[in-house]
């Protein structure tokens, strides 16, 4: 090897480590696919995963298929609570059924990719059902207030009228919340690393692969969780505190702790979704020393455990709903 040659060759090497890293900070603004990692860390316990969550979605279907079922079939539950009850269930079979396909397929299959504009529809339905979904827990819990602190005027004060226009505003509210988040991911460009560490396509961990300065994005996150989920907790929060005086004033023990166990029950359901929410939202902000598996499973939770737990808590052991269940079974033996 001589001086020459070797100046020749250390040349050579440089020119092409900058047009490689040079290649490295393209940008483009559409890109045609995402990689999806599922859940980095655990990749070979992908497949024991798969069964618990494969488990949780065939509750969450059936038990909401159910419930559907049932209030539709029977006239005598058409009323506020189970028309509200409904809407939880439609939201439910959309949210899990909006993640747990692809999730499966990246566990079963390997299939990461993902198209850009399916990322970016998967994305505006996760968003969208879950302010949907949070605004329903609102809608019960107001409901439940009604129905035990007001019980004589429940049917003036809830007419069919009000539900529909509780529900009508719940649905323009989640809609309108969540149609910036697609059209803020598809405007900023992006560079050629596509692979997302999760195992759907949430909005903030989709922008963080964009070459720019994504503060609106994350600013805009940021409002509408605490918005959101401050107004709906906060409400909620007043709903029980003054269903819990009025369950502590009853007259009996045994009413006291029938109501204060459907209502305790109700607040677990709850909790299940709000705090898992709010920890995978602040985490891909400020825990930066959480770890990723971690993370990435408490973002699956919040979008599987409700919709599993809603038939069951607010379904089967609704009085109402468990007798005209077991009729159902008991008129199909006969």
């Amino acid at each position: 090897f001589s001086l020459t040659s070797f100046s020749q060759f250390f040349s050579s090497q440089s020119v092409l480590l900058t047009i490689s890293f040079n290649s490295n900070k393209t940008d483009f603004s559409n890109p045609s696919t995402f990689i999806l990692l599922g859940i980095p860390g655990l990749e070979a316990a992908h497949f024991w995963i798969s069964i618990p969550f494969c488990a949780m979605y065939a509750i969450a279907i059936l038990g909401n298929f159910t419930i559907l079922f049932i209030v539709k079939r029977e006239p005598s539950l058409h009323r506020p609570m189970y028309y509200f009850l409904c809407m939880l269930a439609v939201t439910d079979l959309v949210l899990s059924t909006s993640i747990l396909p692809k999730t499966l397929s990246i566990f079963w299959f390997n299939s990461r990719e993902i198209n850009f504009s399916a990322c970016l529809t998967q994305m505006y339905f996760v968003h969208c059902f879950s302010v949907m979904e949070s605004g329903i827990f609102v809608a019960m819990a107001l409901d439940r207030y009604v129905a035990i602190c007001h019980p004589l005027r429940h049917s003036t004060i809830l007419t069919n009228h009000v539900v529909a226009e509780i529900s009508l505003s719940m649905v323009l509210r989640s809609g309108m919340l969540s149609l910036p988040f697609p059209f803020l991911a598809r405007s900023w460009p992006y560079c050629t690393i596509n692979i997302i560490p999760q195992s759907y396509c949430e909005h903030i961990a989709v922008v963080k692969l964009a070459c720019a300065d994504i503060r609106i994005s994350s600013y805009y996150g940021l409002f509408v969780v605490f918005s959101v989920i401050g107004l709906d907790v906060s409400f909620i929060a007043v709903s029980y505190t003054q269903i819990l005086r009025a369950i502590f004033s009853l007259p009996t023990k045994d009413a006291r702790i029938k109501t204060f166990g459907t209502c305790g029950s109700h607040l677990c359901v709850i909790l299940a979704f709000y705090i898992p929410c709010l920890f995978s939202f602040l985490t891909h902000r400020f825990g930066h020393n959480v770890p990723l598996h971690f993370h990435v499973l408490m973002a699956n939770v919040y979008l599987l455990v409700p919709p599993m737990l809603n038939p069951i808590i607010y379904g089967v052991r609704t009085k109402q709903i468990r007798d005209r269940l077991l009729r159902l079974f008991i008129h199909k033996d006969i």
